[in-house]
Order: structure tokens, then C-alpha cells, then sequence
């Protein structure tokens, strides 16, 4: 997975471990540590990902992203931050973010929640998705197996799709859960499961849709 991120952090080392984690990961990435500035840079360049510090000098995270959403600048936003706070991440959240990190943080969690939302964004933005005689159409919201239409419901079908975006990735029933129900979802796990045997059952998908004992479940590929 590759990208051009831009890191919004005023505190010099923090974004000076980010950028040297980003490094490592394959990612290119600039540095802003003001809310202006980095308004700024997001009017005047693409960029894959934001991640994005909420206490700022000038304009803080929620500002800036308030403002990248009045200005239509659609930019998978990871807000950073000291303060773990259930309404700050809820506000946040709601406001469009992508995920939530609080520092101090691993680079390997900084890592692996970069590739998770640069797997949905940017293969979300194809029209279609497939996986072995199934195809997809997301902009239709229609699914055929071998040619043939199948009925799914809203959550099947987005279910659906983040499997096939994460093909061969072991995936919890916690991140199915906020992938496809949202962070604010108060209900059980269970769902997961019950909306995994529908999909195998509608779609054939017994084997490929295998379950990981205490952990939750992978789509296999035929390759």
C-alpha cells in the first residue's frame, strides 16, 4: 500500500516519529503544525490521508476538518491526540473522521490503522468490486453470482464489500463491526455472526468464508 500523507502535528518530535515511521511503511508524507498552514497545503495538493492532531495553534483538528468538509475536500481524516476522551472521539467521528488514535502510540498500530482506512478509501473508490464469480456493482448497489442477481440487505452488502476489499486479511468481529455498523454501534458481536451465515448461505461462500476460533473471520482467495 502506498500514499502521500499529510502529517498536522505541532509537537517537533512526534511528528518527526511519525514521519519516520510513515518511511517505513512506504508512505511519503509532508509535515504542517498549525491548522492554517495545513489547510492550506490540503487546497493546494493531493493527498491520500490526513492525519491529524486536535490540539492545535490557530485552528484545532475539528476546525480544520470542519473546514475540508465545507470546502468539499474529501480526505480520509486519523485524528492524533493526548486526550482519551469518549466524546472527543465521538464528536470526531460523527464529524466524518476515518479512526481515532491517542497518543502515546505504537508505529506498528499507526501503521496497520493507515492500511486499514487506505484499503477502504481507495479501493472504495472503484465502481465494482469481485471475488470469484461474484461481482459487485457499488454504485448500483446490485450483487450477481455466476450472472444470477442476489437479494442482500444494506448490511449484508456492505459486509460483503469489506470482505472483498480485504481479501485474505483476518479481520475481528470489533473492526467488522466499526467498518460496516459505525463506532457509535451498541449492540453484540453477535450480529457479525449472524450476517456472516447469511452471506455464506446466499452466496456459496461456506468455505471461503472461513471463521478464526476467538478472533473473527477471513475471506480466502482462490490464489
Amino acid at each position: 500500500m502506498s500514499g502521500h500523507i499529510l502529517i498536522v502535528e505541532d509537537d517537533e518530535n512526534i511528528a518527526r516519529m511519525v514521519e519516520a515511521t510513515l518511511e517505513l511503511g512506504g508512505y511519503t508524507s509532508e509535515v504542517s503544525a498549525d491548522g492554517s498552514s495545513a489547510l492550506a497545503l490540503i487546497q493546494q495538493r493531493e493527498y491520500d490521508l490526513v492525519l491529524l492532531d486536535v490540539m492545535l495553534p490557530q485552528l484545532d483538528g475539528f476546525d480544520v476538518l470542519a473546514e475540508m468538509t465545507h470546502r468539499q475536500r474529501q480526505i480520509p481524516v486519523i485524528f492524533l491526540t493526548a486526550v482519551d476522551e469518549v466524546s472527543k472521539k465521538v464528536r470526531g467521528l460523527r464529524m466524518g473522521a476515518e479512526d481515532y488514535i491517542v497518543k502515546p502510540f505504537e508505529a506498528v498500530e499507526l501503521l496497520a490503522r493507515i492500511d486499514v482506512v487506505l484499503r477502504r478509501t481507495q479501493r472504495g473508490a472503484a465502481g465494482s468490486v469481485c471475488f470469484d464469480g461474484i461481482c459487485v456493482d457499488i454504485d448500483a448497489h446490485q450483487v450477481l453470482h455466476n450472472g444470477q442477481l442476489v437479494q442482500l440487505t444494506p448490511k449484508e452488502f456492505d459486509l460483503l464489500v469489506f470482505f472483498i476489499q480485504n481479501t485474505d486479511i483476518a479481520l475481528t468481529r470489533e473492526r467488522l463491526l466499526s467498518a460496516v455498523w459505525g463506532h457509535h454501534f451498541l449492540g453484540e458481536t453477535r450480529t457479525v455472526d449472524t450476517h456472516v451465515q447469511q452471506l455464506r448461505k446466499k452466496l456459496a461462500l461456506a468455505e471461503a468464508l472461513v471463521t478464526i476460533p476467538r478472533l473473527g473471520y477471513r475471506l480466502e482467495g482462490s490464489g
